[in-house]
């Protein structure tokens, strides 16, 4: 039994799919994921934001194929990208058919919106035979007709419908290896529409506030939607959609998990705004440090606060405690307990040796245990 169980968060249940080697659903962590913005039919181009959206922790990557030269780039974006990589497919069949072939490890598709039965039974059929998963992305600024006229309006309603109108497509094809997203940018709309969903099936879904904005507008509007539904236990993977770099939406991505102790990766500052008490320039020490432990990925938390109020209260709960001191000698501490006292003009240089010595004896302690 937890021994905080205001903290627990109870994950709803859910069936498990494999997206490529990447689980998702059931018990499986909440995966993070991004897409890409360049043109598909630059292999280059894509791979380079796939590969710094892997080196930021992206667990999947997605890449649009509207065309052929989009689908003809996939094999090579396929072999070289390092983790699975989901095709998004809008109404054109045979682009679905040929990034199954290519390598993709799911398809995100609307079976409704790729024409007759047939089409969707070649759509199956080359999921099946490539081992890809699907993704049905049901969005509220693209309902169909006659959910439109039915309620006249996008609502929770009709997006729960559209969702489970798709899986029944793909369930009369028996194909059950998907996952469903019912996005909106209404967040109140979309936090909505997945709490019906998730009472109303057991697939796992896919959280986002499609279109949430830029960089912080975006990231304040999808940390409250997907937050919210995450805290609530629904959610199997995540993409923070933002007019951004990708590599900030998996930076949103993480931040989120971290914040609601569902995952961890990297170091997870506790930093105060900063007063007239600081003893030493709290928010540059916070901007550099960020940037010079972007590379450390075990999960560890340093506590950066600038004097004694709140200092050594922070310090106790955290692996590595800085508290802003007179004269300008600071207390570290270390796994809670006061160690030594730094100078200002060492400070962060110290701070980061103890960060990558800590996160070095965390990892060589996490290998024996393995073996």
């Amino acid at each position: 039994m937890s021994v905080r169980p205001w903290r627990d968060i109870i994950r709803r249940k859910s069936r498990q799919i494999m997206v490529g080697n990447v689980p998702v659903g059931g018990d499986a962590p909440i995966s993070v994921q991004t897409m890409t913005n360049t043109l598909t039919s630059d292999a280059k181009a894509t791979l380079a934001q796939i590969h710094a959206a892997k080196d930021a922790g992206a667990d999947l990557v997605r890449v649009s194929c509207p065309d052929e030269a989009s689908t003809a780039a996939m094999p090579e974006i396929c072999r070289e990208a390092g983790l699975p990589i989901i095709a998004d497919i809008h109404f054109h069949y045979k682009r679905a058919l040929e990034a199954a072939d290519a390598g993709a490890a799911c398809l995100r598709i609307n079976p409704g919106n790729i024409g007759s039965a047939d089409r969707v039974r070649e759509v199956v059929r080359a999921a099946k035979a490539n081992g890809c998963s699907m993704r049905i992305g049901v969005n509220g600024g693209s309902l169909e007709k006659h959910l439109l006229e039915k309620y006249g309006e996008p609502c929770p309603e009709a997006l729960v419908e559209s969702a489970l109108e798709h899986a029944r497509i793909l369930e009369d094809n028996d194909f059950f290896n998907f996952k469903i997203s019912v996005k909106a940018s209404d967040l109140f709309l979309a936090v909505a529409a997945y709490q019906g969903l998730a009472d109303a099936c057991d697939y796992p879904l896919h959280l986002g506030i499609t279109e949430a904005g830029g960089l912080r507008g975006g990231t304040v509007k999808s940390s409250i939607g997907i937050g919210s539904l995450l805290w609530a236990g629904i959610g199997d993977t995540i993409r923070v959609s933002l007019s951004a770099d990708p590599v900030e939406e998996v930076k949103v991505g993480y931040e989120m998990l971290k914040s609601l102790g569902l995952r961890h990766r990297g170091v997870r500052i506790v930093s105060c705004p900063s007063c007239a008490r600081q003893a030493f320039p709290v928010i540059k020490t916070v901007e550099v440090l960020e940037e010079r432990l972007a590379h450390i990925h075990t999960p560890l938390s340093l506590s950066i606060i600038g004097c004694v109020v709140n200092g050594p209260g922070e310090a106790r709960e955290t692996d590595i405690g800085l508290t802003g001191g007179g004269q300008g000698n600071h207390m570290v501490y270390l796994s809670g307990v006061t160690d030594h006292k730094i100078t200002d003009d060492k400070l962060v240089d110290h701070i980061v040796s103890l960060v990558e010595q800590k996160a070095a004896e965390i990892e060589a302690a996490a290998a024996n245990q393995a073996h």
